[in-house]
């Protein structure tokens, strides 16, 4: 399956990146990646084509499947680790943090200092919510989600308070476009940022799946499996806030990726997290690619936020969910 799994994000992936207002042939979108690996002579591909390819849609195209890989393995092992069907990516305040960061130096006038605004607002949010989960005793999942959903909509209060005060002109259409979740800024900088998280971030966690699986079955019984539970669950949300961080920090604020595609991988795959988590890391990616291109062509010339697309395909993907796996789901 895992085969067959990548196969397809592959043919995804190339169909996405000949598919637009400028169509380019699927041989076109080969010889132009060949070419510039040096597998084949540059002078096979029009230099139109070329450059579509190249310049513009490949970056894209990478950072939305590095995305969407990093969003669902990040709602996946949430899920796990917090034992919360509802948990997604942004459940400890994340996605809010990073949307203040993201929208001050927007107002500013610094966008070019927006990915490290974001990922630092991300990383923020994160502290702010386990120091105050921290401050009733022991940290808990309970305690940090009730503390995350405080920090959430405290960062939230003050990004509106930041865009009534001060955004003025064009900066309003560029706040929303990345509070929205966007895509339309891909570059080969965002494909390093993301890839690089997605792979050295993401195969961290991947490589936890068997402490994940001890998870399952409650505190006590991962303790007795010789797991140090407390240790091993504040790493990996650690490591969450990292990968998500890093996503968002290139995408603005992209919903529901991270709570349906778990949630339909694990219908799939079942529970076992060896399996599961790689198989949620290539749907997300085939999601929103898919969702993107949707986003870019739909409404051609003009583009939607692909949060909107993702909005409006996962909202009823997760009632069917809920109406065929209700019981399982909330178990």
């Amino acid at each position: 399956m895992l085969i067959t799994s990548v196969v397809v994000l592959a043919a995804v992936m190339v169909a996405a990146i000949g598919f637009g207002q400028a169509s380019v042939g699927v041989g076109e979108v080969l010889a132009s990646i060949g070419s510039h690996l040096g597998l084949v002579p540059a002078s096979s591909v029009p230099p139109l084509a070329d450059s579509i390819v190249w310049e513009l849609r490949l970056p894209r195209v990478l950072t939305a499947a590095a995305v969407g890989a990093g969003l669902a393995l990040s709602g996946a092992v949430m899920q796990s680790i917090t034992r919360n069907p509802l948990a997604d990516p942004y459940l400890l305040g994340l996605s809010s943090g990073a949307s203040l960061g993201a929208v001050a130096v927007i107002i500013l006038g610094l966008s070019f200092a927006l990915p490290v605004a974001a990922f630092a607002g991300a990383l923020l949010a994160l502290v702010t919510t386990l120091v105050i989960a921290r401050t009733g005793g022991s940290i808990t999942p309970t305690r940090a989600v009730l503390a995350g959903l405080a920090i959430a909509q405290l960062c939230a209060a003050l990004t509106s308070f930041v865009i009534f005060w001060s955004a003025k002109g064009d900066s309003y259409r560029e706040i929303l476009n990345w509070l929205l979740g966007s895509l339309a800024g891909s570059s080969w900088t965002t494909v390093a940022i993301s890839v690089v998280a997605a792979v050295v971030v993401g195969g961290a966690l991947i490589l936890q799946a068997t402490r994940l699986d001890a998870f399952a079955f409650g505190d006590t019984s991962a303790a007795a499996l010789g797991i140090r539970v407390n240790a091993t669950r504040w790493w990996m949300l650690g490591a969450v806030a990292l990968l998500t961080g890093a996503m968002v920090s290139v995408s603005g604020a992209i919903g529901f990726v991270g709570l349906i595609l778990p949630h339909m991988v694990r219908g799939l795959s079942g529970p076992q997290h060896g399996r599961m988590l790689p198989l949620a890391a290539i749907a997300g990616a085939a999601f929103l690619v898919v969702a993107d291109t949707l986003a870019r062509t739909v409404f051609d010339p003009r583009e939607l936020p692909v949060g909107i697309v993702t909005a409006i395909i996962g909202v009823p993907v997760f009632i069917v969910l809920i109406r065929r796996r209700g019981a399982a789901l909330w178990a």
